[in-house]
């Protein structure tokens, strides 16, 4: 027969409890547990358990640690480092064996600083100086250094000044400053390295870079002075590109000139070199009639190009040559003149010459 079967007075579990009438074993176990949670804090088992049930909440909480995506995560164990964990959900032994100390490591951070400082030309001046960083190693950032932020601003005033310390006034006031700020950022991030201070250093600018009230006005004169020389020297550049080209073409074109006239003057000067080399020759063979013909081909020349007066008959008959404008008289040719003016006559030992 079941243990359970209808029509008993009394019901009991298979282990021989009594139950009460209407009560599943479940809800029994419920009421257990009420009647002792209210009498927690009435004895000294009570409040053990209470404190044990505590201790395994918490060890339950701290069995897991999450680190945000612009984190990072340092996992001490006892104190002494573990392991660097990176954004995300991870499981670590509950404290206080392990703990977890988060680091911004992703966020940019910013210093600024005012100092006046000496150049190596002995000027003081005044210096803006931003300087931004960020970590980049989490466990060298928490136990290299105890004050990290006040050690890169010392470390930060120190480049600086070791960067200007070198430079003259000129230098840091005109463009070369940009370069000085590179150098700095170098020097920066260099002792930073040698302190283990796990930062990176992302930028480093200056901000109104200016000599002290007192000079301002002096050094605003030599800024002014400055850019005016630029603009001269800027305008003298302008006019050289403007004229060298032409200037050069003007020398070009009068070497080319001059070549052309070389060119002709040798040409002549071969002609006549060849002409007279011709004549020689005909001299050589006929030296009476060569002669004769040079005369006449010079008076030619000669006479054609000046006005002539011709008398044949005592004035009764005078021949203007060339004939004047308006004149009526008739134009005598100029081979005509050969005939009108005779050459020399020639000597006998010439006609017995020609006369061979």
């Amino acid at each position: 027969m079941a243990w359970n079967e209808p029509g008993k007075s009394g019901q009991n579990d298979p282990w021989n409890r009594k139950r009460s009438s209407g009560k599943s074993p479940l809800d029994e176990l419920l009421d257990k547990l009420r009647r002792g949670g209210g009498r927690l804090g009435q004895g000294p088992g009570s409040i053990f358990t209470g404190i044990l049930v505590l201790l395994v909440v918490g060890l339950l909480f701290s069995s897991y640690t999450i680190v945000g995506t612009r984190e990072t995560g340092v996992v001490l164990r006892f104190g002494q480092y573990s392991r660097t964990l990176s954004p995300g959900f991870h499981l670590k032994f509950p404290q206080p064996i392990e703990s977890v100390k988060k680091v911004e490591a992703t966020r940019i951070r910013s210093l600024n600083d005012k100092v006046a400082m000496l150049t190596r030309d002995e000027n003081i001046i005044t210096i803006d100086f931003t300087v931004q960083y960020q970590v980049d190693d989490s466990r060298k950032y928490l136990f290299s250094l105890n004050d990290p932020d006040g050690t890169i601003s010392a470390a930060a005033e120190a480049a600086v000044r070791g960067v200007i310390g070198a430079s003259d006034m000129d230098q840091v006031l005109s463009a070369a400053g940009a370069n000085l700020v590179t150098e700095a950022q170098t020097a920066l991030q260099k002792t930073l390295d040698n302190y283990n201070s796990g930062l990176r250093v992302t930028e480093v600018s200056f901000q109104n870079v200016a000599p002290p009230d007192e000079v301002k006005d002096a050094f605003d004169d030599v800024n002014n002075a400055r850019e005016d020389k630029q603009s001269i020297e800027n305008a003298a550049l302008a006019y050289a590109s403007k004229v060298v080209p032409v200037a050069r073409g003007e020398a070009a074109r009068i070497a080319a000139e001059a070549a052309g006239y070389k060119a002709e003057r040798i040409a002549r000067a071969q002609g006549d070199t060849a002409r007279f080399d011709l004549l020689l020759a005909q001299y050589k063979a006929a030296p009476e009639v060569t002669r004769k013909r040079l005369w006449l081909e010079t008076m030619e020349q000669v006479m054609a190009r000046n006005t002539k007066v011709i008398d044949g008959s005592d004035g009764r008959n005078i021949i203007n040559l060339p004939a004047l404008p308006g004149s009526g008289d008739t134009q005598v040719g100029s081979a005509s003149v050969g005939a009108i003016l005779p050459p020399p006559a020639p000597t006998s030992s010439s006609t017995e010459k020609g006369g061979q």
